[in-house]
């Protein structure tokens, strides 16, 4: 989508609070004991309330409101009967729609106490999202995004997951510019312009590589070779002087 008024920008914003808000409460309501399910339900209610529409089940007809990965899961898992435990990373990602218009946030969010070095990764998984965001500007390379983020991770000692990219959204949950990698990737020509929307969200790991589906269902993904991996997610808008973030919570 790219935005040409205010209306539409504000619509925008709009569904990226509300997706905002109920990331940060879902992350706040997390205790151990919890089922994911249960931590699902949260977060449809809040939309409900708000009066947005859980883009996955609308969209792809996925079995939930949210997505809930839990530890060796790296996306797309399925709530359910899971229980939380202390010392769990779990990734919550929220996407929705009110009015027509689409956002989608997402982060690592640890329960309790978890190892230093994990711990070091969530920083630097976030640090590795502001790196992207802050390649997003009018008629700058859309390869620019993973460009940066993937000499940080070098520079870090980090991998990067490569099949699972950033997206363009806003009036739909996926759509066009497709496909932008948060990796290096020298074949991509295009470039961002005024009002584009997009997300940008990379897959930082400690050594995996690809997302893969197990014989288990078909939704949840699992890092190949298996590896700890956060993400983080903001949707975002090009202007002339940079990235308007509207996932932002308020």
């Amino acid at each position: 989508m790219t935005i040409t008024q205010q209306d539409d920008l504000e619509s925008l914003q709009t569904i990226g609070r509300i997706v905002a808000n109920t990331l940060q409460a879902m992350a706040g309501a997390m205790e151990p004991g919890m089922t994911t399910r249960e931590l699902d339900q949260i977060g449809r209610a809040l939309l409900e309330r708000d009066g947005a529409i859980s883009a996955p089940e609308s969209t792809y007809d996925f079995p939930g409101a949210t997505c809930i990965s839990v530890n060796e899961e790296i996306a797309h898992g399925i709530p359910g009967n899971r229980v939380l435990h202390d010392g769990d990373l779990v990734n919550i990602d929220v996407s929705a729609s009110k009015d027509g218009f689409f956002a989608d946030t997402g982060a690592s969010v640890r329960l309790g106490a978890i190892p230093p070095a994990l711990e070091q990764l969530c920083r630097d998984g976030k640090r590795a999202m502001d790196i992207g965001i802050a390649q997003v500007g009018h008629d700058k390379p859309i390869a620019g995004i993973g460009n940066a983020i993937g000499r940080f991770a070098a520079r870090r000692g980090y991998t990067l997951i490569r099949n699972l990219a950033s997206h363009g959204i806003g009036r739909a949950l996926h759509e066009e510019p497709t496909e932008v990698a948060t990796w290096p990737n020298r074949r991509d020509r295009r470039r961002l312009h005024k009002g584009l929307v997009l997300t940008v969200e990379p897959f930082l790991s400690n050594g995996g590589h690809w997302a893969e589906t197990t014989a288990r269902d078909d939704w949840t993904l699992y890092s190949q070779p298996p590896a700890w991996v956060v993400q983080y997610e903001h949707t975002v808008v090009t202007t002339a002087n940079g990235a308007l973030i509207v996932t932002l919570p308020g």
